[in-house]
């Protein structure tokens, strides 16, 4: 493993907060406080000691300092970076450099749905494309997704494995939004079409609910009565404006390839030394694209990779093994801190509902084709 200074930065707090389609009484504001709370309690360390924040309600830019004050902390340092795995990486990089030892990041979101609870409003910015012919989420990945099927001769079957696994995961999930349900990949093909090839049960849902972090050094993390997970490596990838170029397979087929390039050579490690995928969870096309986006297979060869049991739990490469965006919850960008929530259980061996045995190395992303960036990050126990 290489010698990364992100490696001696542990991730000691983790915290989903309820989630739920609605969440009565809650405001975005008190799911974050809640995710933020949860965390230290979580890592066992109190709101003084910390130093560093990257906390936001909603998808509003917030004075993160005014939410460690509630805590009685004292921040000599504040993020910028979009919640979630990029924002791992900048906390990661300020402890890593002495910026600060300890840092909180945060996000809820409830109501940020209300318009139409079927779509995520911030996927759909005002362009020509938008505007003028009413391209929606779902239409613009499944475009990508048709080229593939084009191209490669990927099957509806494939994509179904996909999301039969992730909603099936779900399922097992007692904190989940669809707990419960077992999702076959014939219920998936037989739910209505939404934008073909996509059908129902191949898309994420819209919720609410919030996730909170706690890193610090390894260092102090040893003092604290909580399993090591270390942050590995990590890396960006940024295309373009998100959601404003046409979805042409040409420019979108490979986005995260940086990423997940930069976060092995920085820990040091391939994909085939990866144990956990929490991979981002859209619609179930994108697994197929990220597998071969980072090099776990061949382009063209997604669709064959993701069968027979290789993506579910005692699979070579299991996936969303909360539920992720489909079934467990997809609320705002909360959801990129839940996919980072759910490596680290796993590294913990506390995801009892879909433990995977032995887990030593999780890779979590965020965004995806659509987006035209993406986050990785490779986490890593002990």
């Amino acid at each position: 493993m290489a010698d990364s200074p992100l490696q001696q930065v542990a991730i000691v707090g983790a915290y989903n907060t309820k989630v739920a389609r609605h969440l009565e009484g809650e405001t975005s504001l008190s799911v974050t406080v809640d995710a933020m709370r949860g965390a230290l309690a979580d890592a066992g360390i109190d709101g003084s000691e910390v130093d560093g924040v990257n906390v936001v309600a909603s998808m509003e830019p917030a004075a993160s300092t005014h939410f460690v004050h509630m805590l009685g902390g004292r921040p000599s340092w504040t993020g910028g970076a979009l919640v979630g795995v990029s924002s791992v990486l900048e906390a990661a990089s300020a402890i890593a450099t002495g910026f600060c030892q300890t840092v909180v990041i945060a996000n809820g979101q409830a109501g940020a749905y209300s318009v139409r609870p079927s779509t995520a409003p911030w996927t759909r910015p005002s362009n020509e494309f938008v505007e003028c012919f009413g391209l929606y989420t779902a239409a613009e990945f499944a475009l990508i997704a048709q080229r593939h099927m084009y191209l490669y001769d990927t099957k509806p079957e494939h994509l179904a494995e996909v999301a039969s696994t992730i909603r099936t995961n779900g399922g097992r999930n007692p904190d989940a939004v669809y707990s419960g349900q077992v999702i076959t990949p014939e219920d998936v093909l037989n739910s209505r079409m939404v934008a073909d090839p996509f059908h129902l049960l191949d898309c994420a849902m819209t919720a609410e609910g919030g996730a909170g972090l706690v890193l610090t050094t390894v260092e102090r993390a040893r003092d604290l009565d909580v399993p090591l997970v270390r942050v590995l490596g990590g890396g960006l990838d940024r295309r373009g404006p998100a959601y404003h170029m046409a979805p042409i397979w040409d420019r979108v087929g490979d986005v995260g390839a940086w990423a997940a390039k930069k976060a092995f050579a920085m820990a040091g490690l391939t994909p085939s030394d990866v144990d956990v995928c929490e991979f981002y969870d859209p619609f179930s096309f994108e697994l197929i694209r990220q597998f071969e986006a980072y090099g776990f297979c061949e382009l063209g060869e997604g669709g064959p990779f993701v069968m027979d049991g290789r993506i579910r739990p005692g699979g070579e490469f299991p996936i969303v093994t909360d539920g992720g965006t489909m079934s467990f919850c997809h609320a705002g960008t909360a959801q990129l801190l839940q996919r980072v929530v759910s490596a680290v259980r796993q590294l913990r061996g506390t995801a009892h509902y879909n433990q995977i045995e032995g887990a030593e190395v999780a890779m979590v992303t965020n965004h995806g084709a659509g987006a035209l960036f993406t986050d990785a990050a490779l986490l890593g126990r002990g």
